[in-house]
């Protein structure tokens, strides 16, 4: 039945492969803590007392309750699915409630490092140095996800019209507007690559071995620059997604305008910028309210 579930999330919801990745590791999660409390208990036939056994040892192993939430999000979603294809009378998650959370601030980047980082860092000429420089410049330019830079195609710019074509979550596209530097970077880039290559590729970037990106080299390589400029503790390619919006926010970019460009379903995920812009607001205080 898992199977079942997740071939239904990939092929008919279309979610992408990590998302359903996610959802397999907390399912099997779950089926190895039954396999030895429950053995004879198939997962479909599990009940609220045996998940929430499960949830009580996740967190006296002190799992974050942030990911515990999403591990109940997937059982929640697998055993909804049972009731929908009727495999199941009863859902043992309808109980469940989600654990409470601190609410936490977005990480990124101040301005002046940002600039650091394209000004004084030593990106080469040559493909790797365009490269990395070039997945700095697309996550903070256009503050696009890690897997939404990964599935880039060639074929995705526009550079006359300066936008991209990005494949966000729930496989829905949005078009991006480039800066001109990136556009500039963008026609560099990918002339040094099918110089390199002698043709073109399908997907934009490459790894240093010309194929196509995965998760942990981007990471790596975000990291590897952010310690050239930054001390804030969390350095990830997320970071500076974080940083795109935040620094928007704070030059008087429209909230709504800013949830178009990062592609969230609605208004409550983007307004969480609005906490780290109040150096910005107690500015604007000073200069506009009689008393201040």
């Amino acid at each position: 039945m898992v199977d079942f579930f997740l071939s239904y999330l990939q092929n008919e919801k279309r979610l992408s492969p990590h998302t359903v990745l996610a959802y397999k590791i907390d399912l099997l999660q779950f089926e190895n803590f039954l396999k030895i409390h429950a053995p004879e208990l198939p997962i479909q036939n599990a009940e609220y007392n045996d998940i929430r056994a499960w949830i009580v040892e996740l967190s006296e192993s002190k799992i974050d309750n942030r990911s515990i939430n999403r591990k109940m999000a997937s059982l929640k979603a697998f055993y909804k699915y049972l009731i929908i294809k009727k495999k199941i009378e009863l859902n043992p998650t309808s109980l469940l409630k989600s654990l409470k959370t601190s609410s936490r601030l977005p990480v990124y980047v101040e301005e002046q490092p940002m600039e650091n980082l394209f000004e004084l860092v030593d990106f080469t000429n040559d493909f790797e140095g365009l490269r990395d420089k070039l997945l700095c410049e697309l996550l903070y330019g256009t503050g696009i996800r890690l897997s939404e830079l990964i599935n880039i195609k060639t074929l995705d710019i526009d550079y006359f019209d300066k936008k991209i074509k990005v494949l966000g979550k729930g496989n829905k596209y949005r078009v991006l507007p480039l800066h001109q530097t990136l556009v500039d970077l963008l026609i560099n880039y990918n002339n040094v690559k099918i110089q390199t290559l002698g043709s073109d590729t399908e997907f934009l970037l490459l790894t240093n071995k010309f194929e196509p990106l995965y998760r942990v080299f981007v990471q790596r390589k975000i990291k590897e620059f952010l310690n050239q400029v930054t001390t804030i503790s969390k350095k990830s390619p997320h970071v500076l997604r974080h940083s795109f919006a935040t620094h928007l926010l704070n030059r008087g970019a429209d909230l709504n305008a800013i949830k178009e460009l990062l592609g969230h379903a609605n208004l409550a995920a983007t307004q969480i910028y609005t906490h780290n812009s109040i150096s910005q607001l107690k500015e604007v205080y000073k200069k506009a309210h009689p008393k201040a």
